[in-house]
């Protein structure tokens, strides 16, 4: 038997539909079919370089806040992002975004961090842009659900 992968949720949720964001996200990640990989979810304030040192794969979750990430998630890239350069590069990460508008500045901004940590991209971003759908919490779920099973079959 080969040792758990660890997959990483840093997720950022104000809101109740946020919780459910993140809550989908974890839930996918420890779908019945994923047999390696242990899962944990991490508010951004909460989480920090020891987390990052300790993952295999990260999810990272975060509100549209004036066309920008959230501060909570900002505040974590800002106390990990050295601590973890050049150790964790080659990470496999997926990002979500619950985006009331476009997305597009908090997409980006999150783009150039994980561009500087040379992270990889396990999956293109999701945006759940708009009003509120409820097809949103099955997006996220398979953003989790497709992470841990790439680290569970050895392909990421």
């Amino acid at each position: 038997m080969t040792d758990s992968k660890h997959l990483l949720i840093v997720a950022h949720a104000p809101s109740p539909n946020t919780r459910r964001l993140a809550e989908a996200a974890l839930e996918g990640a420890r779908h019945p079919d994923i047999e390696d990989v242990r899962a944990i979810w991490k508010a951004p304030l909460e989480a920090g370089p020891d987390d990052v040192m300790a993952c295999d794969g990260i999810v990272l979750g975060t509100t549209e806040n004036l066309g920008y990430m959230s501060g909570a998630l900002k505040d974590f890239f800002d106390r990990t992002y050295y601590a973890v350069l050049e150790h964790k590069q080659g990470l496999p990460c997926a990002l979500y975004v619950r985006a009331g508008h476009d997305g597009t500045g908090t997409r980006r901004a999150v783009e150039s961090i994980i561009t500087g940590l040379r992270w990889n991209w396990a999956q293109p971003p999701l945006i759940c842009r708009g009003e509120w759908q409820e097809a949103f919490v099955g997006q996220v779920g398979e953003l989790g659900l497709y992470l841990a099973a790439g680290l569970d079959n050895g392909v990421l």
